[in-house]
């Protein structure tokens, strides 16, 4: 029994140093230290480390699209930027809101070219289509000035 325990140990040691061993040009050293050349536990760029953590955890989709809101000059320009702001991006559908209903028709004379300059600057298919609206409306139904009520039934008639 004692001489099959000092097989197994002898067996496990040699696979422990083969494992253990790296071989650049037939010279063998043993781990540790690494010295002068470069080891995968040597200190990492951060940016290096956060496109392996986004691409390990599926986040690169995510991640484009907050660059639509985050960098919206930058993804479309800084006199479109001017006058509109993303509102909400869901399933690839992206809903800007323009500063005047004069911009809103321009933006979407220009959505083909604005879904490139996004296409490009984010990647494909984060953006597929654009809807784009003019400023809110005030609304009528809130404020000082509302009456209860149905109210008068003859001014528009």
């Amino acid at each position: 029994m004692l001489d099959a325990a000092r097989a197994r140990r002898a067996d496990a040691a040699k696979t422990r140093r083969k494992s253990a061993v790296s071989g650049d040009g037939g010279e063998r050293r043993l781990r540790g230290y690494s010295g002068p050349g470069p080891d995968p536990r040597d200190p990492q760029p951060l940016g290096v480390v956060l496109e392996r953590l986004m691409k390990a955890r599926g986040w690169q989709q995510p991640a484009a699209e907050a660059t639509v809101f985050g960098a919206w000059e930058k993804v479309v320009g800084s006199e479109i930027a001017q006058h509109s702001r993303p509102v909400k991006l869901e399933d690839g559908e992206l809903t800007v809101e323009a500063r005047s209903t004069a911009w809103a028709t321009q933006l979407r004379l220009l959505a083909g070219s604005l879904l490139k300059r996004i296409a490009g600057e984010v990647g494909h298919n984060v953006v597929r289509k654009l809807h784009i609206h003019g400023p809110a409306a005030p609304s009528w139904s809130k404020g000082p000035r509302r009456v209860r009520g149905r109210g008068p039934r003859d001014t528009y008639g």
